[in-house]
């Protein structure tokens, strides 16, 4: 394995900075890795498609501003020249924008994200789109319309979801960084049980311009990566306000990067760490349990107080989340009707009328999952059903906001497990969607509440990552950088360095699989 594929996103950006890498072999390695794992049958198949030709023309750019020294070599982002992976739900100009979804299959963005718009500016080179359960509905990422992901750890095994690819590509030392989208927990709970670092940001501190809505009071863009502070440096890169978007929060961004360099003393002096009693236990696999009691003691032992909250209205959350979530996924999910948007497909049979037309093109493009989640929304929504679902299920959202508040008055971060159990088999769950659904209920509080997340790695069970949660009050996402790379620095000693270098290495597959 190329040594500089193994760099985290900030040893790499050093090493560029003082000319003993260049930009151009960075992406060449990880472009090899690729070829290398990501196909064939038992690829990883992280990505939907790859952007090598301009990758590589972005890194010589930087390259020759370096070279060139002045003004504009001193005016780089910190970040220049490291190669980035994007989720495939993000609109990418010059690349095919799939959602994950036959819908969509082969449609180029006329534009860019506002995410994606940072990062050419800062000139990070994009190396491809990565794979995701349609429209970003799952929780395995099995639901693609192409092909299911492998977790790296074990390619018979999930890599979670919906952004599994983006998960799995920095786990597989494709990609040292890479962009997710977080609704329920589809940035976190990959990273739990592919042994990566995600976080969900503060509702609105990141824009969602650009990213494909599911659910728009829940979505949040987020980055991934292999360490809390190569995450609060790409943080710190999309985030700020964004008048495209009128969610968009107008407050300056806070210094993370910062606040994980001070995690990294490993200190906690000071710091309340509340225990989410209904966030372990009944439930959650015994490794799991364990490794979490054993994260407790590694932060009581830096000088944090553990104390036990209550927060009794999260045995509601699943629920909510399930009413809240499929009604929005309706909503915004009419339009793609194969008359203003997406693929068509004509009736083989009857009059050609809009209905048909519509019925043909939503009943081939859709899969399974979407079907059923559109279904369970429309329902929802119906006229007699609103008050008793969707309105309890507001009403429900606000009990929970509430018993954060409570909760943050006693402590400065929440902590739990990130995911009940490990990655499991790929096709274990398929014909049980709620068992899938269970998989996100430590994660789907956070969306609910608008607060922000962040996991990171927290030991192996049954040779698999386990996740440990972080959860901080709403704007206050600095924190999580201080307490997660604490706990980061602490575990790594005991590792002798970072859990991904306990994972297995991958065989060379067929170079066939990859766009």
């Amino acid at each position: 394995m190329n040594e500089i594929i193994k760099l985290s996103a900030a040893e790499l950006a050093a090493k560029l900075r003082d000319g003993s890498v260049t930009s151009v072999e960075a992406v060449q390695a990880h472009l090899d890795r690729i070829a290398a794992v990501d196909g064939g049958d038992r690829g990883v198949h992280a990505f939907l498609h790859l952007n090598g030709e301009e990758a590589l023309a972005v890194a010589a750019e930087v390259d020759a501003i370096r070279a060139a020294g002045g003004a504009e070599a001193e005016a780089l982002h910190p970040l220049a020249g490291v190669p980035i992976a994007i989720k495939d739900l993000i609109v990418t100009k010059g690349q095919p924008t799939t959602a994950g979804s036959k819908f969509l299959e082969g449609w180029m963005s006329p534009y860019d994200a506002t995410v994606i718009e940072k990062i050419r500016a800062a000139k990070l080179p994009i190396l491809g789109k990565t794979n995701l359960d349609e429209f970003a509905m799952g929780s395995s990422t099995e639901h693609s319309a192409f092909g299911d992901t492998r977790n790296p750890w074990d390619l018979d095994r999930i890599p979670g979801g919906s952004g599994g690819g983006s998960a799995a590509a920095v786990a597989a030392f494709e990609a040292p960084l890479a962009l997710g989208t977080d609704t329920g927990g589809s940035i976190r709970q990959p990273g739990a049980v592919t042994g990566t670092v995600g976080v969900k940001p503060t509702y609105g501190a990141v824009s969602r311009y650009g990213a494909i809505a599911m659910a728009s009071s829940l979505d949040q863009i987020g980055p991934v990566s292999r360490t809390v502070r190569d995450s609060a440096l790409l943080h710190e890169l999309i985030g700020g306000h964004d008048p495209k978007d009128s969610t968009s929060i107008d407050a300056p961004v806070p210094d993370m990067a910062a606040a994980a360099e001070q995690g990294a003393t490993g200190d906690l002096t000071g710091v309340r760490v509340g225990v989410i009693r209904e966030l372990q236990g009944e439930g959650y696999q015994a490794g799991v349990q364990s490794r979490f009691d054993e994260s407790l003691e590694v932060l009581k032992a830096a000088g944090a107080e553990i104390v036990e909250v209550s927060c009794p209205n999260f045995e509601y959350a699943l629920g909510a989340y399930y009413l809240i979530m499929p009604s929005e996924v309706s909503s915004n999910l009419a339009k793609f009707d194969g008359v203003r948007y997406g693929n068509r497909v004509l009736p083989t049979e009857g009059p050609l009328t809009i209905e048909r037309v519509m019925a043909s093109t939503r009943s081939a493009g859709f899969g399974d999952e979407v079907k059923r989640r559109i279904i369970l929304g429309t329902y929802a929504l119906s006229a007699g059903y609103y008050d008793a679902y969707y309105g309890s299920a507001q009403k429900v959202r606000t009990l929970i906001q509430r018993d954060f508040e409570a909760a943050f008055a006693q402590a400065d971060v929440l902590v739990s497990p990130t995911s009940p159990v490990v990655a499991f088999e790929l096709g274990s769950k398929l014909d049980d969607p709620l068992a899938m659904y269970l998989n996100d209920v430590a994660t789907i509080p956070a969306n609910l509440a608008g607060i922000p997340g962040i996991t990171v790695p927290g030991g192996l069970s049954e040779g698999l990552p386990v996740g440990i949660q972080f959860l901080a009050p709403a704007h206050e996402d600095a924190r999580l950088y201080r307490a997660a790379a604490a706990l980061e620095k602490l575990l790594e000693d005991r590792w002798n360095g970072p859990l991904i270098n306990q994972a297995p290495e991958l065989a060379e597959s067929s170079k066939e699989g990859v766009a």
